[in-house]
C-alpha cells in the first residue's frame, strides 16, 4: 500500500493550501493557512517527520524501534500518539493517517510539505533560477529545527536526516550561485549561507575569494582569506589549496587588469604566511609523487600509483592527507621531500621511486618524521610486472597498509612517553590502542579509560568511539563483566562512531562486531561490508567479516576475508584473529588438519588470548591430535583453571550441530 505523495508544487499566489507540513525548521502543520496547536511530544513530530519523509508505509515494529527505548509497552505508546497525530492530520471529509494491523502510512496527496519539495533538486534537469529562489526561502532552519531524540536509533535516523536536507540546501544554493551573473549583488547573500552551512567546503570559498576580488574588495579577501586558514587549522586541516585558490583569482587578477600583484608561488600569501602550525587533530601526511628511475617505466605509471595510494589512505580516514594537486606543486620546484613536509606543516613525508629489474617492478619507499627528519620505515617492495595492472595493485596495497601501521605505531610509542594529563584527543586515542592490544582484562580497562578520555576531548572523534565500543566487546567475549550490560555498551558506542562520522570505515567495523555480540548476524554482515565497501583496505574490517562469516556465514567466504586481511596488515596485533578465523571457517568444511595448522599458528602468535589457544585445543583434537590439544588445554588452566567448553561456546556462535561436534572434542582435550 503505497501512500500518494505530492512532491514539488508551490501553491499560487493568494491561494492557502488545505493541509501545510512545515519541517525544515519548527515543525508547524497548517490547516487553511491556520497554524494547529501540537502537543508538547518530541515524538509526535518526529514520528510525524518519520512518516513524511519516508513516503510508504512502516511497520509498527519499526516505528517503536525507531523511537522508544525500551517502555514498558512500546505498541501502547505509539497508539497514543498515532491518536494525537490523527486530530492533526485528518479532516472530516478525508482520512489521511493510515494504519491497519501492522503497517502506518499518510496520504499526502493534495499536501503541501516543504521537506519533499526542496528535493526536487535532485532531479536531471535543476529548476530555473525563480523556482531555485522559492526553494531556497522554504528553509527556516535545519530540519526538525532544536528538537532532539533520545536512544542510539532515534539519532541516527534524525542525524541522517539533517545531513540529507542540509546537502539538499547546499544543491540548491550552488544551482543558485551558478544561475546567478557572476558579478551580481544577489550572489554575497547565498554564499555567506554557503558557508554557514559548510564552513570547510573549499569551492564555496573559492567563489566568494573570487566575487570579493571582481568588486575590487581585496581587503576583504584578505581578512577572509587569514580568518579562514585559522578556522581550518583549528580543525587540524591543510591550509594549502585555500592558498592555491587565493594566488590563482589574483593571478587571474593581474591578467585581466594589467595590474601587478606580487603572489609568491602556491599561494603563499605574504599576509598569511606568518601562521602557527595547525593544530591536527590527526597524524598529517604527504605522500609525495614517486619518481622513477629508468625508461622502462613511463612517469604516467608513477603518477598513477601515487595518486591511488592518496586516494586509499583518505578513504582510511585515520589519517589527514594532504591533497595530491599541494604536493605535485610543491615537488615540481624541486623542493625536498622533508623541506615539503615541513612547509605543508606534517608529521611525515612519504617518498619512492618505481624502477624495473628484468620481470620485477620494484618500489623503493621511506617514511620519515619531518620534525626530527628521522626514518620511521623504509622498504624495497618487488611485485611480478607481467600485468602491470595487477602489479600496481599489489604495490598500492603493501604501501597503504605499511604506511598506516607504521604511523599508528609511531603515535602509539609516543603517546605511551607522554604524561596522561598532557594528552589530547589524538594522543588519548593512541595510549587506548596501546593498552588494548595487549588484550588482558587490565589493560583493557586501562584503554577503556583512555578512549573515554579521548571522546570526552573531543566528541566527534570517531575513532575514539569505536575503540570504545571495542573494549566494551572484549569484556563480552572474553566473559570479564557483564557480557549482556557490555554487549549494549559495544552497541551505543558503535552509534555513536557512526554519529560522529558515518563515512569512517572504523565506525561500521564497531557497529558490525557489536551487532555480532547481539546475534544480529545479517546486520553485522552488512555493516562490515560496508566498512570495507568504504575502504578495501580497510584490514579490520576483512578480518571482522572473516570472523564472523567463519562461524554463521560463508566459510568459504570467511577464507578469502581472513586472506585478504592478512595481506593488507601482515603486522597486525590482531593477527591471532585472522588465523583463527580461518582455522574456525576449516572446521565448519570439515576440514580438520587445516583447521588444526591454522589455529596452532594463531596460538603461537605472542598476544594471543584464551578463547584462541581453546580454538586450537578443540582443532587438534578434531585433527586425531589430542596430546597436542592436552598441551595447549594445560596452559589455558594455568591461566584460567575453570574454563572448559561451556566457556567457549558462549563466546563464539556455533550451530547446535557444530557445538555438539566441540563438546565431543572438548573431552578428549580436558576441556569438557
Amino acid at each position: 500500500m503505497e501512500a500518494p505523495v505530492e512532491t514539488v508544487t508551490l501553491m499560487k499566489p493568494g491561494s492557502t493550501p488545505a493541509l501545510e507540513i512545515l519541517l525544515l525548521g519548527p515543525v508547524e502543520v497548517r490547516r487553511d493557512g491556520i497554524s494547529l496547536a501540537l502537543a508538547r511530544s518530541r515524538k509526535l513530530r518526529a514520528l510525524l517527520a518519520i512518516l513524511v519523509t519516508e513516503a510508504r508505509p512502516l511497520s509498527r515494529r519499526r516505528l517503536c524501534d525507531l523511537l522508544w527505548d525500551r517502555p514498558n509497552d512500546p505498541r501502547a505508546e505509539l497508539r497514543w500518539h498515532l491518536s494525537k497525530l490523527r486530530q492533526i492530520v485528518d479532516a472530516p471529509d478525508r482520512q489521511r493517517l493510515i494504519a491497519d494491523e501492522d503497517e502506518i502510512s499518510l496520504d499526502l496527496d493534495g499536501c503541501v510539505v516543504d521537506a519533499l519539495q526542496v528535493m526536487e533538486i535532485e532531479q536531471n534537469h535543476p529548476p530555473a533560477a525563480d523556482r531555485l529562489n522559492e526553494l531556497s526561502k522554504l528553509f527556516r532552519g535545519q530540519f526538525l529545527g532544536e528538537l532532539t531524540l533520545s536512544g542510539p536509533l532515534a539519532e541516527q535516523w534524525l542525524t541522517a536526516q539533517r545531513r540529507k536536507y542540509t546537502a539538499c540546501q547546499i544543491s540548491i544554493i550552488k544551482a543558485l550561485v551558478a544561475r546567478l551573473p557572476k558579478r551580481s549583488d544577489e550572489v554575497a547573500p547565498h554564499l555567506e549561507l554557503w558557508l554557514d552551512l559548510a564552513p570547510f567546503d573549499l569551492e564555496a570559498h573559492r567563489h566568494l575569494l573570487g566575487h570579493l576580488a571582481g568588486h575590487g574588495r581585496i581587503a576583504e579577501a584578505g581578512l577572509h582569506l587569514a580568518t579562514t586558514e585559522r578556522l581550518f587549522m583549528d580543525e587540524g586541516i591543510p591550509a594549502v589549496e585555500l592558498r592555491q585558490i587565493w594566488s590563482t583569482i589574483k593571478a587571474e587578477r593581474v591578467r585581466t587588469s594589467s595590474a601587478t600583484d606580487p603572489s609568491p608561488a602556491l599561494g603563499m600569501d605574504r599576509t598569511t604566511n606568518e601562521t602557527s602550525p595547525p593544530a591536527m587533530t590527526r597524524a598529517a601526511l604527504a605522500m609525495m609523487p614517486f619518481t622513477v628511475r629508468d625508461s622502462k617505466i613511463g612517469k604516467g605509471i608513477a603518477d598513477g600509483l601515487t595518486h591511488d595510494v592518496i586516494t586509499r589512505l583518505a578513504k582510511l580516514r585515520s589519517l589527514s592527507i594532504i591533497a595530491r594537486g599541494s604536493v605535485y606543486a610543491l615537488a615540481a620546484l624541486g623542493i625536498p621531500d622533508t623541506e615539503a613536509g615541513r612547509r605543508l606543516k606534517v608529521d611525515y613525508v612519504a617518498s619512492g621511486s618505481l624502477h624495473r629489474v628484468g620481470p620485477i617492478l620494484r618500489l623503493d619507499i621511506e617514511l620519515t618524521e619531518t620534525r626530527s627528519e628521522r626514518i620511521v620505515w623504509a622498504e624495497t617492495c618487488d611485485v611480478p610486472a607481467d600485468d602491470m595492472l595487477e602489479a600496481l595493485d599489489a604495490l598500492g596495497n603493501r604501501i597503504v597498509a605499511a604506511l598506516t601501521g607504521e604511523i599508528e605505531q609511531a603515535e602509539r610509542n609516543r603517546a605511551i612517553l607522554r604524561a596522561p594529563s598532557s594528552l589530547d584527543a589524538w594522543g588519548a586515542h593512541h595510549r587506548g590502542l596501546w593498552h588494548m592490544y595487549r588484550f588482558t582484562k587490565e589493560n583493557n580497562a586501562r584503554a577503556q579509560h583512555f578512549f573515554d578520555l579521548a571522546v570526552t576531548l573531543d566528541p566527534t572523534f570517531s575513532r575514539a568511539h569505536a575503540g570504545l565500543s571495542f573494549t566494551h566487546w572484549q569484556n563480552a567475549f572474553q566473559n570479564w563483566s557483564d557480557p549482556g550490560r557490555e554487549a549494549e555498551l559495544a552497541y551505543v558506542a558503535a552509534a555513536q562512531s557512526l554519529l560522529a562520522d558515518e563515512q569512517d570505515p572504523a565506525a561500521h567495523w564497531a557497529m558490525g562486531r557489536a551487532l555480532w555480540l547481539r546475534k544480529q548476524h545479517g546486520q553485522a554482515v552488512a555493516e562490515l561490508r560496508e566498512s570495507v565497501n568504504l575502504s578495501p583496505n580497510f584490514a579490520l574490517g576483512h578480518y571482522s567479516l572473516a570472523f564472523v562469516e567463519s562461524q554463521t556465514g560463508d566459510p568459504t567466504e570467511a577464507i578469502k576475508a581472513s586472506d585478504r586481511s592478512r595481506m593488507l596488515s601482515p603486522y597486525d596485533p590482531l593477527m591471532f584473529g585472522m588465523l583463527g578465523s580461518r582455522a574456525i571457517a576449516h572446521l565448519r568444511l570439515g576440514q580438520f588438519e587445516e583447521a588444526a595448522d591454522w589455529a596452532t599458528q594463531a596460538a603461537a602468535r605472542p598476544n594471543a588470548h584464551i578463547n584462541i589457544l581453546g580454538i586450537a585445543a578443540l582443532c587438534l583434537a578434531l585433527a586425531d591430535r589430542a596430546p597436542e590439544g592436552l598441551v595447549l588445554a594445560a596452559s589455558i588452566h594455568a591461566t584460567q583453571p575453570r574454563y572448559g567448553i561451556d566457556d567457549f561456546l558462549s563466546a563464539f556462535h556455533f550451530s547446535p550441530s557444530k557445538a555438539t561436534l566441540l563438546r565431543a572434542a572438548a573431552a578428549q582435550v580436558a576441556l569438557a
